[in-house]
């Protein structure tokens, strides 16, 4: 029995036993869950502020636990942590409960309760806080706040200030804003909704004075731009009613350049060009002040924020500007830091701001987008991530999106590549190895999109970024593992073409392609290249042809853009901005700006040559009347200013009509003109005064609809080309009209005054007027109608006339009108072609006569012709080609040529006169006279001295040489019919010093030496009585006529083509200078024995083939030859030592020519015998005196024999008449 009691009691107790275990480990569990249920305590916070608590706070927080918080922020930030509540188990060093928190710099172990209520903030963008617990003892525990704190100023705007110089926010001290003649500035700004205020300022830039020099803001007419006092409305860039800044952020750039005059608006996406001529030339002082709103009472500020405010002392162009990121830095002032001064409540921090930080995404875990990153997703590089991720942990696809994008954007964070994830999808997908897939583990397939805007222009290829991936594939959080990696660049859009006549080249993803119009020059289309986020491909949206059918300003501002400051202009240009110009006119609605754009457009274009403009001068001068007759304007009147036309249109009433006057004077410190209505104006350029008369002749139609008058300025006269009168226009051109009307036969005169271009010391003016209907409706002068009047001067003419239209004064000078008839004008232009070719022909024949014999050109005089020779080849080759140069109508190519020709007309005069110099030392000057390396300095003289003059001239030039040398109309004819263009010296004076003034001198020393020369022959031919008189007087003709063309002489007839002398002279100076080369040909080479022996010895044949040894006598003995060859050449040289004559030798082909019919030759030198003769190289021979050579040659030689003096006559006559 007890037995049975005691087995009941045991398993009574036993089952008791296990009952409470069980109960026991039950709720060991149940308390564990319920613990660790309480939070969860490791996670990522990435949201701009929050809270977190230790787990099951208020409640005590569980033993054992081990919880970490990062806390992350985009860069320009920093986190700042705050305790609202602290209870940690306390013991020396934390060693048992603690917080430790790592700031970036130094972690810090925190218990007990001291923390509480104390803040600590990070040094970089993220914070780490870690919490563990032990296993006993237990408090309360933590609660925290976090918020990050912008840093940088790419992460908060500005909050414009509404009172001046009170919490004012401006650019820093230490920033220097330079002198500005032309700026980018850009910048973002918002507009209270509330605010109905239209008198604001955005900015403004004073100097030290306080004296505005650059704002930008809004007046009830409309936004504008003021730079040095001068304000320009930008009508048609920005809205005049309508507000732009709105209450979201609205970017806008704007463009000034002071070159052009123009204002450069750059806003949602689209490009404008506003004209303002008031700001042309203007200059921006350095060392000013740069205040946020604006800087005065009068004027409020913009009520509003502002943000990502850039200047750069530079203009960007439309392309630009539409590719500008946020990492484009402005070189003068930047959204940064350290380049303004800021109060703290003016800053205020967003996470949507365009330049923000985007590397972390928001509490969603989304990555950011290219809507967000602007323009650092154009032009960028793309790439196409897929990946494959798995994990046995059961997840939804939104809690992968968000490991994932995460897990990306930690990857790409601080590396050497500035990359953004820009977008991701999650799809599930499975893993398979070999035909079995394991069921237990799950797999996402994610696909995303990579961009790499590559601003260093460092290639990121894609190894690099698929390394990078699996290299950080154990941070992604939740278990997840790399399977797969794949990484492709995002292809390009094809090249295509579409519609007909528009080619698309290969485009990058997110690049707009720009292209012309079909037909035009000037308008454009565009087609971008899109990226498709459903499956990251590229494709080509639809061409965007809205600029083919542009509304007028905008044409009008490419226009503008087309014939602007630095651009070439060719004649078809002109011709195509004409007819578009003409359009805009005819079919648009043209108000103030639109007419300044236009009237601009026509003043660059004013600044082409007369060739450029002649095909389109006419219809440009109607399409100038037709803008000035429709120009909307408000007020009694309206001016418009450039630089080379002006335009004023006045309102007139036809009833009370009392007469008025327009004048132009020049501005001070400005390059345009001051228009003036019924003012008097001394220094006025033109003026027009109208009579009272002027509308009594009008019907009563007419009389009705006048209600305007029209005045127009020309400062260039480039479209004013008559082909029937060619007298030079020299005075401006001024038009006036009233209305639409033709008034004529006035009873009072319309008097016009107009300033001479020139001073005119002896003027004789005929008043003219431009008629459209003469030359076929080209127009013409016509002085019908026109008288001048006593008060003219020679500053300026007075003319009365009849009539109103476009008038001018014309000017008859010798020096500018020809009076040549075409008959004879088509003669000159025949001879001169002509002359020149077949100069050059025997120029060359002459240079090769002497390069191919050796023989020829041993003495000095030789050399010297063939120099001569040279430059007159090159001479007339290059007048020859000059005009087939001038018609490819390059500016470069074209001043290269007329500098050569300049070269080589002054190296034809130069050694014209060392021939001169020559004949002097050999036949004047002929003892003590020594020089050594004599060709040599020649050389130097002959080419270098014409290089120096023209290296001169181009230096003076001060780098733009189309203001000496260019393309100007020569050889027209009277009637203005025919001529040509060439390439030439434009600048008078450098033509009168350069060419006039060097050949005068030259020309005045050649005559000199001529008569010297002359008086020399013929001296000692007046010793020889032994020849008739036709013989001397024949001799004497032929020496004159060889040494005329030698020296040049026939160019002094241009100084005889003056008055009724002016048309014989032309002829004269036209056939002997163009034939010169053929002259000296015939006297200088075709003429002289040793020429012709060396032609018959080498290139004839037959009876009339010259033996070799037909100059020497068979039974001469050596020194019979040797005296012979020396006598020779003492008589065709005179080589002077440094205290007597003495003779050289390098020839024996000029023996036979003197001396070969004298019997008693080998007796020449047997009275006096000769110590040594010269060698080859120059060295001293016998000294014998010149009058003993000359009495032996009288005595030995026949005195009938015509070779001594007839060699002196020819060229090589004065060889070898220094020793160098």
């Amino acid at each position: 029995m007890m037995s049975h009691v005691s087995e009941m009691w045991c398993y009574h107790w036993k089952w008791k036993l296990q009952h409470c275990l069980c109960l026991f480990t039950t709720y060991i569990i149940c308390m564990q869950q319920a613990a660790h249920g309480c939070y969860d305590c490791r996670t990522v916070l990435t949201d701009s502020s929050g809270i977190f608590t230790s787990p099951c706070f208020p409640s005590d927080y569980p033993n054992s636990q081990a919880c970490k918080w990062i806390i992350r922020a985009p860069h320009g930030f920093i986190i700042q942590l705050t305790f609202i509540d602290f209870d940690i188990e306390e013991a020396p060093g934390c060693i048992y409960d603690s917080l430790t928190l790592d700031n970036g710099e130094s972690p810090m172990n925190l218990c007990g309760i001291t923390a509480k209520g104390l803040s600590y903030n990070s040094t970089g963008n993220e914070m780490i806080v870690s919490f563990k617990s032990d296993f006993s003892i237990q408090k309360k525990g933590f609660n925290a706040s976090y918020v990050r704190i912008a840093v940088s100023l790419r992460n908060q705007k500005v909050i414009i200030p509404q009172v001046p110089d009170i919490d004012a926010v401006s650019v820093a001290e230490t920033v220097s804003v330079p002198e500005l003649r032309q700026f980018t500035l850009c910048f973002e700004a918002t507009k209270g909704n509330s605010d109905d205020n239209d008198d604001w300022k955005v900015f403004s830039y004073t100097d030290a004075l306080l004296t505005e020099l650059l704002s930008f803001g809004k007046t009830t007419k409309g936004h504008f731009l003021s730079i040095s006092g001068t304000q320009c409305i930008l009508k048609n860039a920005l809205p005049r009613n309508a507000e732009f800044f709105t209450g979201t952020f609205q970017q806008l750039c704007v463009v000034w350049d002071s070159f052009s005059g123009t204002i450069g608006i750059y806003a949602k996406s689209t490009y404008h060009v506003v004209s303002c001529p008031e700001i042309f030339d203007k200059v921006i002082p350095g060392e000013g002040r740069l205040v946020l709103g604006s800087n005065s009472n009068e004027v409020s500020s913009l009520n509003g924020d502002i943000y990502n405010f850039r200047l750069w002392n530079f203009t960007m162009n439309a392309q630009t500007l539409a590719n500008l990121s946020c990492d484009v830095k402005g070189n003068i002032v930047d959204w940064e830091n350290e380049f303004w001064s800021i109060p703290t409540s003016a800053l205020k921090a967003e996470n949507n701001l365009s330049c923000g930080s985007y590397l972390i995404p928001s509490s969603s875990i989304e990555p950011t987008s290219c809507a967000n990153l602007g323009s650092l997703c154009q032009g960028g590089l793309f790439y196409r991530i897929s990946i494959i991720v798995s994990s046995s942990n059961p997840n939804s696809v939104s809690k992968v999106h968000d490991v994932v994008a995460e897990w990306l954007n930690r990857t790409f964070q601080n590396w050497n590549y500035t990359v953004y994830v820009v977008n991701i999808s999650i799809h599930p997908a499975s893993i398979r190895e070999g035909a079995r897939q394991k069921r237990s583990i799950k797999s996402f397939s994610a696909l995303a999109l990579l961009v790499y805007n590559a601003t260093n222009n460092i290639n990121l290829e894609e190894e690099d970024i698929r390394q990078k991936l699996i290299s950080n594939n154990r941070t992604m959080e939740e278990g997840y593992q790399l399977h797969t990696v794949d990484v492709d660049p995002v292809e390009k859009c094809l090249a295509e073409e579409n519609p007909p006549n528009y080619f698309w080249p290969d485009t990058r993803p997110t690049v707009t392609n720009i292209t012309f119009c079909h037909g035009s020059s000037v308008q454009t289309a565009s087609r971008t290249c899109y990226l498709g986020l459903q499956n990251y491909t590229s494709y080509w949206g639809q061409p965007d042809l809205r600029n083919c059918t542009e509304n007028a300003a905008d044409i009008a501002n490419q226009l503008l853009n087309l014939t602007g400051e630095g651009q070439q202009l060719t004649s078809d240009k002109v011709n195509d901005v004409v007819q578009k110009l003409k359009k805009i006119v005819n079919d648009e609605e043209i108000d103030e700006s639109l007419g300044s754009t236009v009237v601009t457009i026509f003043s660059n274009i004013l600044t082409s040559s007369d060739s450029v403009l002649a095909a389109s001068s006419s219809e440009a001068l109607k399409t100038i009347d037709a803008l000035a007759l429709k120009i909307h304007f408000a007020g009694p009147s309206m001016t418009i200013s450039t630089r080379n036309l002006a335009l004023g249109v006045s309102s007139i009433n036809s009833t009370s009509f009392k007469g008025g006057s327009f004048s132009v004077s020049p501005q001070n410190n400005a390059s345009d003109f001051q228009i003036d209505f019924d003012k008097d104006q001394t220094s006025a350029f033109a003026s027009v005064v109208l009579p009272p008369s002027l509308l009594k002749n009008l019907s009563q139609d007419e009389f009705e609809v006048i209600s305007r008058a029209q005045f127009t300025f020309f400062n260039k006269n480039g479209l004013f080309q008559d082909a029937e009168n060619p007298a030079n226009l020299t005075s401006f051109v001024v038009a006036c009209s009233i209305g639409n009307l033709t008034i004529q036969d006035l009873q009072d005169y319309v008097k016009v005054t107009i300033k001479h271009t020139k001073i005119q010391e002896d003027p004789k003016p005929t008043c003219v007027f431009w008629d459209m209907n003469k030359n076929g409706g080209n127009g013409g002068w016509n002085p019908a109608g026109c008288q001048v009047d006593a008060e003219s001067n020679e500053n300026e003419t007075v003319c009365l006339c009849n009539h109103l239209t476009h008038f001018g004064v014309l000017m008859d000078l010798q020096r500018t009108v020809t009076q040549i008839d075409p008959q004879n004008t088509k003669v000159l232009t025949f001879i001169t072609y002509i002359g020149c070719g077949i100069s050059a022909i025997f120029s060359a024949a002459t240079l090769l006569t002497y390069i191919a014999f050796e023989k020829l050109r041993r003495d000095y005089p030789s050399k010297i012709l063939m120099n001569l020779s040279t430059a007159l080849l090159f001479l007339n080759l290059i007048f020859l080609l000059d005009g087939w140069i001038a018609s490819f109508d390059i500016d470069g190519l074209c001043i290269a040529v007329a500098a050569l020709l300049h070269f080589f007309l002054l190296a034809t005069f130069t050694w014209m006169g060392l021939e001169a110099v020559h004949m002097y030392i050999a036949l004047v000057k002929v003892f003590n006279t020594y020089i050594r390396r004599y060709i040599l300095k020649f050389c130097i003289v002959g080419w270098g001295l014409p290089a120096l003059v023209i290296a001169i001239v181009l230096a003076s030039a001060n780098t733009n040489a189309s203001h000496v040398y260019g393309k100007e109309l020569y050889g027209r004819s009277a009637n203005g019919q025919g001529g040509d263009d060439f390439c030439w010296i434009k600048n008078e004076v450098v033509f009168y010093v350069t060419c006039a003034g060097y050949f005068g001198i030259m020309f005045l020393m050649n005559v000199a030496m001529f008569i010297v020369v002359m008086v020399q022959i013929c001296g000692r031919n007046g010793k020889r009585t032994n020849r008739s008189l036709k013989e001397e007087i024949l001799r004497n003709l032929r020496s004159v006529v060889s040494l005329t063309f030698l020296l040049g002489m026939t160019w002094g007839f241009a100084f005889f083509a003056w008055g009724p002398l002016t048309l014989p002279f032309l002829y004269l100076f036209s056939i002997f200078n163009s034939l010169q080369g053929l002259f000296i040909f015939v006297f200088h080479c075709a003429m002289k024995e040793n020429v012709q022996k060396q032609w018959r010895r080498h290139l004839c044949c037959g009876r009339f083939r010259l033996a070799d040894n037909s100059d020497w006598s068979k039974t001469a003995t050596n020194i019979i030859k040797k005296s012979s060859d020396n006598l020779g050449k003492s008589l065709s040289s005179s080589s002077i030592g440094s205290n007597s004559t003495y003779l050289t030798s390098k020839s024996k082909s000029t023996t036979n020519t003197y001396c070969k019919r004298n019997s008693h030759t080998e007796n020449v030198f047997l009275d006096k015998p000769s110590s040594k003769f010269a060698q080859e190289d120059g060295e001293q021979t016998s000294i014998i005196p010149v009058h003993q050579v000359i009495d032996k040659v009288k005595g030995y030689c026949n005195p009938h024999s015509d070779n001594f003096y007839k060699n002196i006559i020819m060229s090589d006559t004065f060889s070898r008449s220094t020793k160098f």
